[in-house]
C-alpha cells in the first residue's frame, strides 16, 4: 500500500513538474505586425509609409534606345562632327537610363503636401573618337572623369521640388511651360519652335485654382542654367559659323513667368508668359569672350528685358479613335529666343556641311546663330526676335498600336538691314566680313537670319501593359539666308577653303524600348 501511495505521488509531482515546462515553453504573445496599407487618396500605387499618415508612391521606367545619323535621343545631325559629316562622327549613337521617381503626399489642414523627385541613371556612348571633347565630369583635385569608359554613366536630377498651399518650391517646370513641354507626340527631344522646360529649372510658383478647370499660375525662375543664349560681343573676331563671342554677365534677376489655363473635358487652352533679363559683361573682351586686363574699366552695355509669350491649344474627343488628340503651341519671342529654338538642355547653334554645285568651291555650308542680343562695344544691346509654331496629331490604331505625326517651323530674326550700320543685322555683317573673302562673282551676300523645319512620324506597339517597343524618323531642314560663296576657316577638321552657302537637311531614325513600372 505504501509502495502504490509512493508511485500516485511520484506520478502526480511529475504530471507537475512536466505541465510546468511546458507552460514555461508556451510563447510570449506577439506584437501586432503592422502590414502596409494601400493609400487610395491620390490614385493607384500609393501606400502609407508604416507608423506614418502619409502615402508614398515609388514608379520610373527603364528605357533603351538608338539613334541612327544623329546625336543621343533623337538629336539630329546639326551640329559638330554630325553637322560636319566627318570621321570622326558617330554613325549611331545609344543611351540606356533608369528614371527613378518618388512621389509622397500628405493630408494637412493647408492641404495636400507633396514631394516629388526623380533621378536619371545612365549610360551613352558620347563618341569615343570625336574631335570635340569627350563629356566629362569632375573628379577630386579637379581632375576630370570620362563618363563614357565602360562601367561609367551618370546620375542627372530632373525634378525635385515641395507643393504646399499652392506654392512650388524647387527644380519644377516653370509656370511658363506648356502642359507637354516639348512633347506634344515625338519621342525625341530635340523639337524646336516652343519652350522645354521638361527638365525643370530652380523655381518659386504659386497655382490659384478657380473652379471647372480654370488655374493660374504666377512663378520666379532661375534662368542660369536654361533661359540664356548668347549676347554676342561683335567686338570679337567672327568664326567661319558666327560673329562675335558670347559674352552673357552674370545672372542679374529671376525670369518672371505665368499663364492661365482652361482644362477641361474637351480639351486645354492656356496662355502664358515670360520676363528675362538680358545683360553684357564688358565691351572689351578676348578671343572666345574670355574678360582681358582692362575688361573691367572698359564698360559695358545697358541690362535690357526681353520676354516670350506663348498660346497652347489641346483638342480631345476626336471622330478619329477613343483617346485621339491634337497639340499645337506657337511662340513669339523678343531677347529670350530660348523660348523658341529650345531643347530639354540647351539651345543649339547650328552648323551644317553638304555638297555644292559652284566651281571651285570644296563644299556648301549652311548655319544659324542662335543669340538673345547683339551688341558693338560702347553700344547697346540690340534684342533678336524669334517666332515658332509646333504641334501633333496623335492617333490610336488599337489598345496596342498608336502612331503621332509631329512637325515645328521656327524663325530667328537679326533686325535691320545688312547695309545699316545702326542694326542688329548691320552690325552682325560689319563683324562677319571682316577677313572673309566673298568669291568673285558668286553674288555673295550677309543675313544672319535663318528658319527651321522638322517633320516627323512615330509608331510605337505596346503589346502588354506599360511596356512599348517605337521607332521614331524625322527630317530636319535649315534655311539659311546667306548667298553666294567665301573662303572660310571652319573646324577641324575642315580644311579653309571655299564654301558655298546652302540650305541643309539631314534625316534621322531611333528605335526604343521602354518598361515603366
Amino acid at each position: 500500500m505504501t509502495m502504490i501511495k509512493s508511485l500516485i505521488l511520484g506520478s502526480a509531482a511529475g504530471l507537475v513538474a512536466l505541465s510546468g515546462a511546458q507552460a514555461a515553453d508556451l510563447p510570449v504573445k506577439a506584437k501586432a505586425v503592422e502590414y502596409v496599407r494601400i493609400c487610395s487618396l491620390y490614385g493607384a500605387g500609393f501606400f502609407y509609409i508604416p507608423g506614418t499618415d502619409t502615402c508614398i508612391k515609388l514608379g520610373g521606367y527603364v528605357r533603351v534606345d538608338t539613334t541612327f545619323n544623329g546625336n543621343t535621343y533623337g538629336g539630329p545631325a546639326w551640329s559638330g562632327d554630325q553637322g560636319q559629316g566627318n570621321r570622326y562622327r558617330d554613325y549611331f549613337s545609344s543611351r540606356s537610363r533608369m528614371a527613378i521617381t518618388v512621389d509622397t503626399r500628405t493630408a494637412t489642414e493647408y492641404g495636400v503636401v507633396r514631394t516629388f523627385g526623380q533621378g536619371d541613371f545612365q549610360f551613352n556612348n558620347f563618341g569615343t573618337n570625336n574631335a570635340t571633347a569627350l563629356s566629362t565630369f569632375p573628379g577630386p583635385s579637379g581632375a576630370s572623369n570620362s563618363l563614357n569608359v565602360a562601367g561609367g554613366g551618370y546620375v542627372a536630377v530632373e525634378m525635385v521640388f515641395i507643393q504646399f498651399a499652392g506654392f512650388t518650391f524647387g527644380k519644377s517646370a516653370s509656370a511658363y511651360a506648356t502642359p507637354w513641354n516639348g512633347y506634344p507626340g515625338n519621342n525625341n527631344s530635340f523639337l524646336m519652335g516652343g519652350p522645354d522646360y521638361v527638365t525643370g529649372v530652380n523655381n518659386i510658383q504659386y497655382t490659384a485654382q478657380f473652379g471647372n478647370g480654370v488655374s493660374a499660375t504666377i512663378g520666379l525662375d532661375d534662368p542660369t542654367v536654361f533661359n540664356r543664349t548668347s549676347v554676342l560681343n561683335l567686338g570679337v573676331a567672327s568664326s567661319a559659323i558666327g560673329a562675335g563671342a558670347n559674352a552673357y554677365g552674370g545672372t542679374h534677376a529671376p525670369d518672371i513667368a505665368g499663364n492661365i489655363r482652361v482644362d477641361q473635358a474637351w480639351g486645354l487652352f492656356q496662355i502664358s508668359g515670360i520676363l528675362h533679363n538680358v545683360n553684357a559683361s564688358y565691351n572689351t573682351l578676348g578671343a572666345g569672350g574670355a574678360p582681358v586686363v582692362g575688361s573691367e574699366i572698359s564698360g559695358h552695355p545697358d541690362d535690357k528685358w526681353g520676354g516670350a509669350v506663348t498660346a497652347a491649344l489641346q483638342i480631345k474627343n476626336l471622330p478619329t479613335g477613343a483617346g485621339d488628340d491634337i497639340k499645337i503651341d506657337a511662340t513669339y519671342a523678343k531677347g529670350n529666343t530660348k523660348a523658341v529654338i529650345s531643347t530639354s538642355g540647351s539651345s543649339p547653334n547650328f552648323a551644317m556641311f553638304g555638297n555644292t554645285g559652284i566651281a571651285g568651291a570644296y563644299q556648301s555650308i549652311g548655319f544659324g546663330q542662335t543669340s538673345d542680343a547683339v551688341y558693338v562695344p560702347g553700344g547697346e544691346l540690340k534684342l533678336v526676335d524669334a517666332w515658332g509654331v509646333r504641334g501633333a496629331f496623335n492617333h490610336n490604331w488599337d489598345p496596342y498600336w498608336s502612331s503621332s505625326l509631329w512637325g515645328s517651323y521656327a524663325a530667328v530674326r537679326y533686325n535691320g538691314s545688312a547695309t545699316d550700320i545702326l542694326s542688329a543685322k548691320g552690325q552682325w555683317c560689319a563683324n562677319y566680313n571682316t577677313g572673309k573673302t566673298p568669291l568673285a562673282g558668286s553674288g555673295y551676300s550677309c543675313n544672319p537670319d535663318y528658319n527651321i523645319a522638322q517633320v516627323g512620324l512615330v509608331t510605337r506597339w505596346t503589346p502588354v501593359k506599360n511596356l512599348t517597343f517605337s521607332a521614331e524618323v524625322g527630317a530636319f531642314f535649315l534655311d539659311q539666308k546667306m548667298t553666294g560663296a567665301a573662303t572660310l576657316t571652319p573646324t577641324a577638321p575642315k580644311p579653309t577653303a571655299v564654301y558655298e552657302f546652302k540650305d541643309q537637311s539631314t534625316v534621322f531614325l531611333n528605335v526604343r524600348a521602354q518598361r515603366n513600372f
